[in-house]
Formats: structure tokens, sequence, C-alpha cells
């Protein structure tokens, strides 16, 4: 159990899961501090802002009393993590300690290989508007209100951590092969899913599009929501523009009400479906979840936008094939009569390697498209493979962009310029906006 007499020191408390866990512990009266790289990332403004203290990493931090809280990415040899096993602290997962909050509410765990972020942002906006609800968002914001019904959390599949938790509702956008350097294959990610479905204990909502949702088993009632007549949760009578998408929503047939978004792309209905049939299971009245629905303006780095008088700077995580397709439709649909420019940032060369014929078909449907050189990581910093490889199976109206010839960009008048990477895009990005 989490003591409010003990003092939490966080491991890499700028990472996005990290700073917004540290935000709901601090807000809930739990004593928080923390330590991580000296750079300056997004996350650490709402830290700062909450006062909690930030600390470079160096082993002198680590002083008998503390309880650890160790980012994922932290093994054995990181020195804050070897003084505290010398010191025998207790040391704590990200995903054990999320875990030990959840209990005390009717928890709503959002899962998928994409869209999870979006959804769970969504999610704790509308409950939050209606009753008072607790949210770890994968964008690096957080809340913890101790009265809560609802706590709303992003369960990320990576090395099983969402297997860490036992929800009352799970909602599961989707099942896609990602993360090479962990799954062996679409079976073992698909497994995954199968035991996070059974450790949830109330309901299972699911698209109704994807056949491995579909098949996963449970004892629980299932849901499926979508636009097929088969589907619990439908939406009918769909109606696009230039300012989001309007729709009607089906309950078995049963008309809930007309919901309006201000977000773009079809995957942000089925997101505004899932909402809906947890607010609807819930019992929340429908006129109070559209009017929360129309106020939502969006996650951080999910279709972030600037604009700059003939050009619009969009800011998205997309990195996987599956999510660039969603942003750049999104775009499309937002913006029809500018010219589309991608600017992606690979993001590890294993999943480079993996989804490069994919990543060329999806980036040739823009008009123009830029590729970084490729962002690795902790456990993988070279690979076979390279942005310039994939810039040949682009072909035409492709190129590396790097930060020394970061002004190609200006050459694109009367355009969107879509962003997309999990990496440090946004360095590249902020060079660009300088010279706008």
């Amino acid at each position: 159990m989490l003591k409010k007499d003990a003092n939490y020191y966080f491991i890499g408390i700028k990472g996005t899961g990290m700073a917004g866990l540290a935000l709901v512990m601090h807000d809930l009266g739990y004593k928080v501090s923390g330590s991580d790289i000296e750079q300056h990332t997004f996350t650490q403004e709402p830290l700062l802002a909450a006062g909690i203290e930030v600390l470079p990493f160096a082993a002198k931090n680590i002083n008998a009393g503390l309880t650890i809280v160790k980012g994922n990415a932290f093994k054995e040899d990181h020195p804050e993590v070897k003084r505290a096993l010398e010191l025998n602290l207790k040391i704590m997962s990200y995903p054990d300690t999320l875990a030990e909050l959840l209990p005390q509410y009717t928890s709503i765990g959002v899962a998928g290989a994409h869209g999870k972020t979006s959804t769970t942002g969504l999610m704790a906006h509308v409950l939050g508007g209606v009753l008072p609800t607790s949210y770890l968002v994968g964008d690096g914001t957080g809340r913890g209100i101790a009265n809560s019904r609802f706590f709303v959390y992003e369960a990320d599949e990576y090395r099983r951590h969402f297997l860490a938790y036992h929800p009352d509702y799970m909602v599961m956008t989707n099942i896609d092969f990602d993360h090479p350097d962990y799954f062996k294959d679409i079976d073992d990610v698909t497994a995954a899913f199968q035991t996070a479905a059974d450790q949830t204990r109330k309901g299972l909502f699911v698209w109704g599009d994807d056949e491995r949702l579909a098949n996963l088993k449970t004892d629980i009632q299932k849901f499926t929501y979508g636009l097929k007549e088969t589907d619990d949760y439908r939406a009918v009578n769909i109606k696009r523009d230039e300012l989001g998408a309007q729709f009607d929503v089906l309950y078995h047939g049963d008309s809930l009400g007309r919901f309006t978004i201000r977000l773009f792309g079809e995957h942000n209905i089925m997101n505004s479906l899932a909402v809906i049939g947890v607010a609807h299971q819930e019992g929340l009245n429908m006129v109070d979840v559209a009017n929360e629905l129309v106020s939502y303006q969006g996650t951080k780095r999910r279709f972030a936008e600037t604009d700059y008088k003939d050009v619009v700077v969009i800011d998205d995580y997309a990195h996987h094939p599956t999510e660039m397709k969603a942003t750049l439709q999104a775009a499309r649909q937002k913006f029809p009569d500018m010219k589309l420019v991608a600017i992606f940032q690979p993001h590890t060369y294993s999943r480079t390697k993996q989804f490069a014929a994919e990543f060329a078909e999806i980036l040739r449907t823009a008009d123009k498209a830029y590729v970084t050189p490729i962002f690795g990581s902790a456990r993988e910093s070279t690979g076979d493979i390279s942005s310039e490889m994939l810039v040949d199976q682009i072909g035409k109206d492709s190129e590396v962009i790097k930060l020394e010839n970061i002004s190609d960009l200006t050459e694109n008048k009367n355009s969107v310029m879509v962003f997309m990477g999990a990496g440090d895009i946004q360095k590249y990005e902020t060079a660009y906006e300088k010279l706008l």
C-alpha cells in the first residue's frame, strides 16, 4: 500500500507516464520528487508548476528513507538505481505504483497499439466534466482528485506493462504489431491483450472492425463500437466538415442523441464512441456527455496545431504506419485546399526496418515528404537501415531533412506541415518555426 508519510522519489520523472503519475500522487497528498536528464522536455513545466523538485541524475540524490519509483527504462546499472539497491530501499515500478492507486476508484484503462493517448485524454475530459475524475494520460498529464468516482488511465502493452492492472472497464482501440524489439509476432501481442481482457472486471469495449479484438474471449460484458449494424454502439448520419464531425449514436438501435466533436479523422469518431459507451454504461446523462465532447481540444502532441499565416504546423506523436495514415487523413479533411507536407522522424531502427514499405506507401500520399535521421533508443543505437534508404523507397517528392538543411522546408507555401514522430522531432519543428 502507498503511504502518505513516505517520500516517493521518481527515477526518470520527466518521462511521459512518470510525469503524469508524479502529478497524480502529488495532487493526492503524497510527497513526491525525482530526477531526470537536464535537457528541457515538454513534461517538466507542469512538474515545476506543481512545486515538485526535479534534480539532475546523481547517485548522491538517493538517501535512506526514500521509496523509489523507477521508470521502466532504467536498469540496475543506473547510478541512482545502483545506490538505491546498496541502501536496500524499496523500489517500485511505474505499473506497480499505479496499480496500488486504482482499487479505490471505478477504473477505466485504455489500451491499443494506436489511439490510446487520444482516447484516454478524451475519456478523462468527458467523464471529468460530469463527475470528479482522476486521470493519467500518456502525454505527461495527470491529475488526482481524492474523492473521484473515476480513474482513467492509459494502459501500455509494451513489455506487458498493462497486465499490472485489474480495471473495472477496459477500452481496446485495436491490436496491431508494434514493439518488434519485445513482441515476437502479432500472436504474441494478441495473447497479451487476451490476458488484459481476462483481468478486466466489469466491461470490455472494443472497436468492432478489429478482427483480433472480435476474437477475444471474455466472461464479462463485451461491447463493440463502430459503424456497422452489428456494433453495440454505432455512429450513423455522420457529417464531416472543416470544423470536425457530427453524428448520431445508437445503442442496440435506440438513439442516445446527436454528438459533435471538434476533432478530425474517422479514428476520433471511434474514440468518441468508446467514451460514450463507458459513460452510458455508468449511467451518465448523454446531454452532459455531448456538451463535454464538443468542448474537447485534444491532447499534447496529438494533432497539435499552430498557424503561421499561409502555413499551418501540426505536431503529432504518430510513429507507426496506422497512426501516420490517420494523422495525414485528418490533415486532408481539415485543410483540403492546402498542400500536405509530411515531415517524419523514424523511431528506432527495428521499427523502421519492420515497417519500411508501409512508411513509404503512406508518405507517398502526402504532396511532399521529408524524412529526418532515425531516432535510436537506449536499446539500439544503430541498425542496417537509414533515412536515405527510406527516401529511396518513397521516391518522387521526398528528401532527407536535417538541421543543416532545415531551410528547405520554407519552400513550401500555402501548406500544412505535419511533423510526425515519437523521438526528438520537435527540435526540427522548432528550428523550422524560427525560420517562419
